[in-house]
């Protein structure tokens, strides 16, 4: 070697600053590895939660559409289902309660009954309101008669006879008393006389006897409110019936002995009657007899 050649050997200083420097290079570019790496999984975990709720929100959006589905299937099925009942054939068997539908103002039996048709003037609706008036005044009317009859029964005599004497009287005193339908009249059914006068009117025993009936609170048959009296005259037995006496009427009971010329009732229109009289009866031995007639020849 001569001394002009330069050798390839580095220099010292060269040689120890060389490795350092690639070691820090390759210790940097580690470092720096390393912490992208740290940045990525920071943003990783970042995302995730924002990914699952994606999911969810994805999930959901299917079941909003199948719940949406269904309602519209729903309200299409309302509509349509009736429709199709009322356009539906009619040749149909119908049930008693389809037949009534079709006419709600008409009344249909399951039977072999004879249909008969109802009419808006067949019937009325009443209120509340318009019965409790009604009760009202029903109530208050039977006031007023009771207290007409009571003022009518004050106001007469008890002690009162009937005009004339002897063992028979007359049932009512004449005086403005009209005779109405006689005996076996009216076909031969009516077996009394009808002696008509006021509502009110006096009505005394023809005779002197026991009450057989006396009818107050109910009716005797067709003669409505009426008493029955049994007597023994000259040896013979005689009934008398008075009838149609008003209500309230009657003033004496079953049982009771009462004396010829007593008042024993009030003249009305109760029972098969239309106007205010006494039907008379009078049966002698269990036989009817003409009533007037009687009264004509024994009243005194």
């Amino acid at each position: 070697m001569t001394d002009n050649e330069i050798s390839p050997t580095p220099e010292s200083g060269e040689t120890a600053t060389a490795p350092a420097t690639r070691r820090s290079t390759r210790e940097g570019a580690r470092l720096a590895a390393e912490a992208a790496k740290g940045k990525v999984k920071q943003v990783a975990s970042a995302v995730r939660p924002t990914s699952s709720a994606s999911r969810r929100k994805g999930a959901a959006g299917p079941v909003r559409s199948v719940v949406i589905l269904t309602m519209v299937g729903g309200l299409v099925a309302t509509v349509a289902l009736p429709a199709y009942g009322a356009f539906s054939s009619g040749d149909g068997t119908q049930t008693v309660q389809q037949l009534a539908a079709e006419n709600a103002q008409s009344l249909v039996i399951a039977s072999d009954a004879s249909q008969s048709s109802i009419t808006r003037d067949s019937y009325s609706a009443t209120t509340a309101d318009e019965l409790a008036k009604k009760k009202a005044a029903e109530a208050a009317a039977a006031r007023a008669k009771s207290a007409s009859v009571v003022s009518r029964v004050a106001s007469v005599n008890l002690s009162l006879v009937a005009p004339g004497s002897g063992i028979v009287r007359w049932p009512v005193d004449m005086a403005g008393t009209r005779v109405g339908d006689g005996f076996l009249s009216r076909g031969g059914t009516h077996m009394g006389v009808d002696l008509l006068n006021a509502q009110g009117t006096p009505i005394f025993a023809a005779a002197a006897g026991t009450v057989r009936v006396a009818a107050a609170g109910n009716y005797y048959y067709g003669y409505g409110h009426a008493i029955v009296i049994d007597s023994v005259i000259n040896g013979q037995q005689v009934s008398t019936l008075y009838g149609h006496l008003e209500d309230g009427g009657v003033l004496v009971q079953p049982g009771q002995q009462v004396q010829v010329g007593q008042i024993i009732g009030l003249m009305g229109s109760t029972g098969q009657s239309t106007a205010n009289h006494l039907h008379f009866e009078v049966k002698i031995n269990g036989n009817y007899v003409d009533p007037y007639a009687w009264l004509q020849q024994n009243a005194g």
